[in-house]
C-alpha cells in the first residue's frame, strides 16, 4: 500500500483517494477503527480524513497511537488535524468554533506542503468546514498559513513530516487543494507515481491468475460497464476458465439485451449463457409499487436464475463482479457496519451462503472513470465504455409505481428519443447520465382535436466526474422544447414532458 486514508466519517473521503490517485498513487481508504491492519502493510503516507465529530467529545473516533509512530509522513485534514493536534500535546476548544464556507489562507511560513502555491503574505482561496479551534499546537510545529478564523490553518512539524490542515483540500472549492496533497505524496512522502491503467491491468491479471488457478469463474453479466470491463480482463488473465451469466430481465434499455450477447459471443468469444426471464421477473413484480420492495423482489429473482444457471457450468467455484470502490466503501460504515439503503440490489446485497462461491472482484479498488480508463485500455469499444451508468434494478426504479409491459415500452421509446437527441448534440460524453422516468402521473392534455389522458415524462441528466456527486446538466431551452416535442409526437401514451433540475450530494445518483 503506498497510502493510507483514515476515515473518521466525512462526506467527502473519497476525494481524498480521487486526488491522491489523480497524482499517480495508489491509496485505500479504511475506517478508523480498523486501522490496526492497514498499518500492517507499511503505508508509506498516511491522511486522516475529516469527519461530523468533535475531536474533544468522549467517545470520538480517534488514530491509533501507531499512527503516529509509523515514522512516515501524516497529513491530517480538518478533524484529522485537530485529532492529530490533540494526541500530540496540542490545545483543542470543541463544538463552538464553527466556520463553513469559503475562506482564505494567507501564507505564513515556507513549506512543502505549499510549494507552489505563492509567496508569504500570498492569499489561496479555501473550503472551510468544522466546529473545533485549535488553541495551541504540540511541541516541535510550526504556523504554515493562517485564515481570519483560524490562526492554525495550516500547521506543520517538518522534521517529522507531519502536517495539518484545517480546511477541505480535496473539494473542488479549493482551487489548488489538489496540488497540496500532490506535494504530500509525491515530494513529503517521496513516492513514485505508477499508478496508472497499463499497470492496474497487468497486476490484477498476475493476481486473478494466481487467485483462481485451474478452477472455473462465472460472472454475472448485467450489460453495464463495471461488470462488462470485469468480465474482459478475467478472460484475459484465464481464457475459457470463465463462463458469463447474462439474466435478461425485461428491465433493460432499448436493445442492450441484444448488444450484449453480441459484443461477448461475436467479438470476444467470451462462453456466455443468456437467460431469458423477462418473464418471470415482470410476474414477480406485477401490483408491486413500493421501490425498494422491488429491488428487493428484483434481487432476488436474479439470484433464483443465476442460481439455476451456475448449475450448468459444471464445478464452478468462484463468482466474478464488478463491484466498484464505491460500493465497498458505501456498503461499510466509519464503525464497520453495512449501509443497508444506499444499495440494496443483486450485486451489493451480499452472496447467499448456498451459493458456496468465492468472490472475484478485480475491479473493487477502482472508482467508475478508472473503470473506463481500464476498458479503454482493455480495447472494449468507446461507444459501450462511455456508456451511462445504468442501475441494477434497471428501468424498474425509472417506472415509479406498478410496472408493466405497456409501461415500459413507453419508457423505452421516449428514452431512446432523448438520447438520440443529446448524441445529435454533441452533448452525450459531456453529460455523465441522462435518462427518462415515466411518472406514476396522468394529465388531461389537447392533441390535435381530441382531448387525451396520458402519462408525464421526466428527463433527467447529470454532470459528474465520478458518479460521487451529481448536477443538473443546464440544457438550452430550445433542446429542451426539440425533445418535448418529438417525445410527445412520436409516443403514445405520454402527453406531457418536464426537466428535473435537481442536484445530489455525495452518494448515489439514482432517481426514484
Amino acid at each position: 500500500m503506498s497510502v493510507l486514508v483514515l476515515d473518521f466519517g466525512s462526506q467527502v473521503t473519497q476525494l481524498i483517494a480521487r486526488r491522491v490517485r489523480e497524482a499517480g498513487v495508489y491509496c485505500e481508504i479504511v475506517p478508523y477503527n480498523k486501522a490496526d491492519a492497514a498499518l500492517a502493510k507499511k503505508p508509506q503516507a498516511i491522511i486522516l480524513s475529516g469527519g461530523p465529530a468533535s475531536a474533544m467529545d468522549e467517545g470520538s473516533p480517534r488514530a491509533p497511537q501507531a499512527v503516529f509512530e509509523a515514522g512516515v509522513p501524516v497529513l491530517g485534514i480538518c478533524y484529522g488535524e485537530m485529532e492529530m493536534a490533540h494526541r500530540l500535546g496540542g490545545k483543542v476548544e470543541g463544538g463552538h468554533h464553527r466556520e463553513f464556507g469559503r475562506a482564505d489562507i494567507v501564507i505564513a511560513k515556507q513549506s512543502p506542503l505549499l510549494a507552489g502555491l505563492g509567496a508569504i503574505g500570498d492569499r489561496e482561496p479555501v473550503w472551510m468546514n468544522h466546529g473545533d479551534k485549535i488553541t495551541a499546537i504540540p511541541a516541535g510545529f510550526e504556523v504554515v498559513a493562517t485564515s481570519d478564523n483560524s490562526p492554525y490553518a495550516v500547521i506543520a512539524d517538518e522534521a517529522r513530516r507531519m502536517y495539518g490542515i484545517q480546511f477541505h483540500p480535496e473539494v473542488a472549492h479549493t482551487p489548488r487543494g489538489a496540488d497540496m496533497i500532490r506535494n504530500f505524496v509525491l515530494n513529503i512522502a517521496g513516492i513514485t507515481p505508477d499508478w496508472n491503467m497499463h499497470a492496474f491491468r497487468a497486476a490484477m491479471i498476475e493476481k486473478i491468475r494466481a487467485q483462481v488457478g485451474k478452477g472455473k469463474v462465472i460472472c454475472g453479466l448485467s450489460g453495464g460497464v463495471d461488470s462488462s470491463v470485469a468480465a474482459v480482463l478475467i478472460h484475459e488473465a484465464v481464457g475459457d476458465q470463465l463462463t458469463c451469466i447474462f439474466v435478461d430481465t425485461g428491465l433493460m434499455r432499448a436493445g442492450e439485451a441484444d448488444e450484449v450477447v453480441s459484443l461477448f459471443r461475436g467479438h470476444y468469444n467470451i462462453p456466455l449463457i443468456h437467460a431469458d426471464a423477462r418473464e418471470m421477473f415482470l410476474g414477480r413484480l406485477k401490483g408491486v409499487s413500493d421501490p425498494e420492495q422491488k429491488r428487493k423482489i428484483i434481487g432476488a429473482a436474479f439470484i433464483d436464475v443465476f442460481d439455476a444457471e451456475s448449475h450448468k457450468v459444471g464445478g464452478a467455484e468462484f463468482l466474478a463482479q464488478g463491484t466498484l470502490y464505491p460500493d465497498v466503501i458505501e456498503s461499510v460504515s466509519v464503525s464497520g457496519g453495512p449501509s443497508v439503503t444506499i444499495k440494496s440490489h443483486h450485486n451489493v446485497g451480499g452472496l447467499p451462503d448456498f451459493m458456496k462461491l468465492k468472490l472475484v472482484e478485480p475491479l473493487r479498488d477502482l472508482f467508475k472513470d478508472e473503470v473506463r480508463a481500464l476498458g479503454r485500455e482493455l480495447g472494449l469499444p468507446p461507444a459501450f465504455v462511455g456508456r451511462h451508468p445504468f442501475p441494477g434494478p434497471g428501468l424498474a426504479i425509472r417506472v415509479p409505481g406498478e410496472i408493466t409491459e405497456e409501461k415500459l415500452d413507453i419508457l423505452r421509446k421516449a428514452d431512446v428519443i432523448y438520447l438520440d437527441e443529446i448524441r445529435k448534440a454533441g452533448l452525450y460524453d459531456t453529460i455523465w447520465q441522462a435518462f427518462a422516468v415515466l411518472l406514476p402521473v396522468k394529465t388531461v392534455g389537447v392533441m390535435g382535436d381530441a382531448r387525451t389522458y396520458d402519462h408525464v415524462c421526466a428527463l433527467r441528466a447529470v454532470t459528474s466526474s465520478d458518479g460521487m456527486t451529481a448536477d443538473y446538466y443546464p440544457f438550452e431551452h430550445s433542446f429542451l422544447a426539440k425533445v418535448a416535442t418529438r417525445i410527445v409526437n412520436e409516443v403514445r401514451g405520454i402527453n406531457r414532458v418536464v426537466y428535473d433540475i435537481t442536484s445530489k450530494p455525495p452518494g448515489t445518483i439514482e432517481w426514484e
